[in-house]
């Protein structure tokens, strides 16, 4: 009578503890629970991100000439001048003739859709150029003696670093990339309990896109005694993802 009078209230208990696990995982708060699931023999995979950053010592920028005129021979004229006025005043500052591109050249009428014949009221002719900026110093100059040439057309600034500094900082950034990830794979193995082995495979992929700053186009020549524009090329920053996955033991 006492061993089932026990069995009894040992069922009872259990019976208790059951219910009460099961409202509470149905209505309690939920337990932060981290589980860590390699398991030796499986590659431990691992990716990170390196940052490298430079002042940029490089410009592109583009600007040219935009010319309306009654007949089309003076608007070709005016706008052969200017073109050539404006490249001009570029070399002055240090801009070699392989630095400045064509980018576009168009001539087409402007007519005036009033009339019922849509008669041919003015000819436009544009030309716009991409020129480069070695000596990042002298962007502001570039810009003034541009725009006081004739140019009424400058955009897409964009800063830049040239190919050896840009090398050297995908190397800073792979370096830092490659670190922080083998730190993290070695504190991920003590956590697991298990330690590296060879790695099996390295992966990156970068970034670092320059952003262009565009300015406002107008449609009149800066006068020369105009100062010097105040453009800054801040930071350029080269950023490298790398993924590396290690074996097991």
């Amino acid at each position: 009578m006492r061993i089932k009078t026990t069995l009894g209230k040992t069922f009872s208990v259990i019976l208790f503890f059951f219910l009460v696990l099961f409202i509470y995982s149905k209505y309690g708060p939920s337990l932060p629970i981290s589980v860590i699931s390699q398991q030796k023999g499986e590659p431990l995979v691992v990716t990170e991100e390196g940052k490298a950053t430079a002042i940029p010592n490089m410009a592109k920028l583009t600007a040219g000439v935009d010319v309306s005129s009654s007949t089309l021979q003076t608007a070709l004229t005016q706008s052969n001048q200017k073109s050539k006025s404006l490249t001009e005043a570029v070399k002055k500052h240090g801009v070699e003739e392989k630095d400045i591109k064509t980018l576009s050249y168009n001539v087409y009428p402007e007519y005036d859709y009033r009339m019922p014949s849509s008669q041919v009221t003015a000819y436009r002719v544009s030309t716009t150029y991409e020129i480069k900026i070695k000596d990042i110093e002298k962007i502001n100059d570039v810009l003034a003696a541009a725009t006081s040439e004739g140019a009424n057309i400058v955009s897409g600034i964009s800063f830049e670093v040239d190919e050896d500094t840009k090398d050297k900082l995908l190397d800073e950034a792979r370096a830092e990339a490659v670190k922080k990830a083998r730190n993290k794979a070695e504190s991920l193995a003590r956590a697991a309990g298990v330690t590296l082995g060879k790695i099996l495979t390295i992966s990156e992929s970068s970034g670092g896109i320059p952003t262009p700053i565009a300015l406002r186009e107008g449609v009149e020549t800066v006068p020369s005694d105009v100062s010097a524009p105040n453009i800054q090329p801040g930071e350029e920053e080269i950023s490298v993802s790398v993924t590396i996955s290690w074996e097991i033991r």
